[in-house]
């Protein structure tokens, strides 16, 4: 008898304790079985140990190691000598097994009988069970663990599924499982595992280290180790190599060389795959028994394992990455061979990403190429969850590699990073290749290409002609092509509707956009998704339509969220539709954090259309704000630089309303009107603009004639209609003409209220709160809008105008902060919000409460019992 083989193993100085793990060790102590399952180095025996050695069993545990090569007879002496040694007192007549080829099943039942009788259950651990691979050991413990009832308790750890019937087990619930899932380290384990070895590593060091390893304790501690030897441990994670590390020996003389030959072969061969198929590993082995080598490797959890209940297998990534090394050491020259063959196996079998991946590993860029362009998935390299996957595949292609296809993904690549120069010479260079005789997903691809070029460069002929081309081109693709791709439609209408919309044609990028959300509905179209509904916001909120913006904004940031969508490929737009609807809404606060997250947040290059409309929609809440001035520089701030491309009339026509508004903050009339005049338009938005400073100048008359049509011409935006009507009930106040102001504002208000555009009456001044006070019936109707509520019973006649709009909980705070003599910064402290934030909402406060400054706004808040 080997002594050492009864021995509880030794905990590791630098443990790191599982509690979790060990209360379901302890758990199963309810239970005749528990079974700890995992691979080599997954700390099954670490946790049985310190289980053990904590004493939470319910009686000090019987251990045994088992060994490889233990015959039934040699098996069994050694539980009833371990029993012995841990105490269990056994009827004499139990016997010891008198050969080692195996034991009568008289034994057995005495054994069973003995421990049935014990006053404490006997808690049995047997230590790497697997190596007990006679049917006779496995079938004999099951009925010795069945038929001793309450007085045996067994835990098995075990690199496979031992051969007791666990189906049976488990339908009983008599069975503790604990697996490899369970074993492997958290963030939060390898963390304290790093600490113990004196690692101080940041969070994304430790994360990265759990993901390498895949939470693997050996591999995690194997790593430590080494970093303890490195100068620099985070810069070891980052070029953290399993095949120049003893993790490649542990695997190298604990897994594969454990293995037959055959086998052997088979896992070198079929490393060259994320996923192994049976079918697949034989066209690399040019063998047929890949099913049953596959299936065993899996049961004995030899660092693979089955994807979800599929036929396809998965290796550990560290124990493929160390097979790769092992197979160029050992085979020189063979792996591109194995990676061409894969490839083309993979596409008969229609896994087209993973067919891509292996042939451009093989550097077969024809073949990587041409799968993406005959199967029309091209547009899979700018949206899906496979778009990194396949744009990483082809970073190494070079630049002159002959023949259309790889032109067409070279082209398809410099676009993805919107170099349009690079996009429009790989264009050049497919057309040296193609020709009428070409087949149609080429031409179509090039289409599709000149439809997303053309976006990129604003080029609204361009985009038209290539879309065109590609509506004729998809009437001649196969249907089956065109069904489980899409992304193409829908990128070629989220591009023309974009373009239409720089062009500020607003009704045909409305229709275009509208089609490509339709055409969004299937998977990989995420980001053809978020981009169109984020286009259409803009659109619907150019037109006035603030709640169809609203909902068509939200609606862009829920698919992005969603669908989990990286930052560099979520829009801004979506944001800067919401910033825009919170300015006209009068809510600055929600304005300006939209705003903020629209331009500061990561992302693609922002297309002109939505520069523009950020420079406007900044411009229009600094002069909300009270800031003349940074409403002119958010216009001035665009410079040449910021347009790759001329800007259309529309957008230019849009900077100078803003840039004329900006001005009339300021009070310049004059400099607002030679803005408009230096950039004419037929615009509605030109000629409210127009008339605005006109009015603003003196000229009342000429104001009317700007206006001419505007309050009830068909096709004009409805918002522009209200601000109309309002201007002229401004002018007919100015006159003296109170019906016709009474009737011109009740247009006004009749026409905002259904888009509640509250910011139009709180910029146009005084007056209309005056007006309105004269015509409570008027301003119940409207109570929508906060300043026109009736003023309170009591107000004494002539005293300021009672609070133009409710405060905000959060301005209410502010406030109650500011009447506490703290400073701006001291409530940002206080409210954990930024300076900046704290100064908007007192912005707003003195406009609301009609003050100027901080303790004006407090005494007026006292006054009306807001404080």
């Amino acid at each position: 008898m080997l002594t050492v083989r009864f021995a509880v193993p030794a905990v590791p100085k630098l443990l790191v304790s599982r509690p979790e793990l060990l209360k379901r060790l302890t758990a199963g102590m309810g239970g005749p079985l528990t079974l700890v399952s995992g691979p080599a180095g997954a700390g099954k025996t670490v946790l049985a140990a310190h289980w053990a050695a904590k004493g939470l069993a319910p009686r000090p545990p019987v251990w045994l190691t088992v060994e490889p090569g233990d015959a039934p007879g040699a098996f069994w002496a050694y539980v009833l000598e371990a029993l012995h040694r841990g105490g269990v007192v056994l009827p004499a007549e139990v016997g010891r097994p008198t050969r080692a080829e195996g034991v009568s099943q008289s034994l057995l039942v005495r054994l069973a009988e003995g421990l049935s009788g014990q006053p404490a259950p006997v808690v049995l651990v047997l230590d790497r069970f697997d190596a007990a691979r006679a049917p006779a050991i496995t079938d004999g413990l099951d009925f010795v663990i069945r038929n001793a009832a309450e007085g045996l308790r067994t835990v098995l750890t075990s690199r496979t599924d031992a051969l007791l019937p666990l189906h049976r087990y488990r339908a009983a619930d008599e069975i503790t499982e604990i697996r490899q899932a369970d074993l492997q380290f958290s963030r939060a384990d390898a963390e304290t595992l790093l600490g113990k070895h004196r690692l101080e590593i940041s969070p994304e060091g430790i994360r990265l280290l759990v993901d390498r390893t895949e939470g693997w304790a050996a591999g995690v501690r194997l790593c430590a180790l080494a970093m303890q030897r490195s100068t620099d441990p985070e810069e070891f994670l980052r070029q953290f190599a399993a095949d120049r590390t003893t993790i490649a020996d542990y695997l190298l003389n604990e897994v594969l060389d454990a293995q037959p030959p055959a086998t052997q072969d088979l896992l070198l061969r079929a490393c060259v795959t994320d996923r192994i198929h049976p079918d697949l590993a034989d066209a690399l082995t040019g063998r047929d028994d890949a099913a049953q080598t596959l299936a065993g490797l899996a049961h004995s959890n030899t660092f693979l394992e089955q994807v979800d209940a599929t036929a396809w297998y998965r290796l550990h990534p560290l124990f493929a990455e160390v097979l790769r090394a092992h197979l160029r050491q050992r085979c020189p020259g063979l792996e591109p061979r194995l990676h061409g063959r894969a490839a083309r196996w993979l596409a008969r079998a229609g896994q087209l990403t993973e067919a891509v991946t292996q042939a451009a590993a093989a550097g077969d860029w024809e073949f990587a190429a041409g799968q993406l362009i005959d199967n029309v998935a091209i547009g899979r390299l700018f949206t899906g969850l496979e778009t990194d996957q396949l744009g990483g595949a082809f970073a190494d292609m070079p630049a002159e590699t002959k023949g259309a296809a790889p032109a067409l993904v070279g082209a398809a690549r410099r676009l993805t990073d919107q170099d349009l120069p690079g996009c429009q010479a790989g264009l050049r260079r497919a057309d040296l290749y193609l020709t009428d005789a070409s087949g149609p997903q080429a031409r179509l691809c090039r289409a599709f290409l000149g439809v997303l070029a053309g976006r990129l460069a604003g080029d609204l002929a361009a985009t038209e002609r290539a879309a065109a081309d590609a509506d004729d081109l998809l009437e001649r693709i196969p249907p089956r092509l065109l069904a489980g791709h899409p992304e193409i439609r829908a990128l070629i209408l989220a591009a023309l509707g974009s373009v239409e919309l720089g062009a500020g044609r607003l009704d045909r990028a409305e229709s275009a956009l509208t089609a490509a959300v339709e055409a969004s509905g299937g998977q990989g179209t995420e980001a053809s998704l978020c981009d169109a509904l984020g286009s259409l916001a803009l659109v619907e909120l150019l037109g006035g339509r603030l709640r169809q913006a609203t909902e068509h904004a939200r609606a862009s940031l829920a698919v992005a969220e969603r669908s989990a969508l990286p930052p560099e490929r979520r829009a801004r737009v979506g944001h800067l539709v919401l910033a825009g609807v919170s300015v006209e809404h009068d809510d600055l606060p929600a304005a300006r954090s939209h705003l903020d997250l629209a331009t500061l947040a990561a992302g693609p290059r922002p297309e002109p259309v939505a520069v523009v409309e950020a420079a406007v929609i900044g411009a229009r809440l600094a002069a909300a704000e009270g800031d003349g001035e940074g409403a002119l520089a958010a216009v001035h701030a665009l410079g040449p630089a910021a347009f790759p491309s001329r800007l259309s009339a529309w957008a230019l026509d849009e900077l100078a309303v803003a840039e004329a508004s900006a001005y009339l903050a300021r009070a310049d009339a004059a400099a607002a009107l030679v803005v408009l005049d230096a950039v004419p338009s037929d615009r509605p938005e030109h000629a409210l603009a127009r008339a605005r400073a006109l009015l603003a100048a003196g000229r009342g008359d000429d104001a009317v004639e700007s206006l001419a049509g505007l309050s009830d011409e068909a096709g004009v935006p409805r918002s522009v209609r209200a601000q109309a009507c309002l201007l002229r009930a401004q002018i007919a106040a100015s006159d003296g003409a109170s019906e016709e102001t009474r009737r011109r504002l009740g247009q006004a208000l009749a026409l905002a209220r259904p888009e509640e555009l509250r910011r139009m009456f709180a910029e146009s001044g005084p007056w209309v709160g005056r007006i309105l006070r004269q015509d409570p019936q008027l301003a119940r109707l409207h109570s929508w809008l906060p300043s026109l509520a009736p003023r309170r019973a009591g107000s004494a006649a002539g005293e300021r105008p009672a609070v133009v709009e409710a405060l905000s909980e959060r301005e209410t705070e502010v406030l109650r902060k500011a009447a506490q003599l703290l400073s701006t910064e001291e409530i940002a402290a206080e409210l954990y919000v930024s300076a900046n934030t704290v100064k908007t909402h007192l912005k707003s406060i003195y406009r609301k409460l009609s003050a100027t400054r901080r303790s004006e706004a407090v005494h007026r808040a006292q006054d009306l019992g807001i404080l």
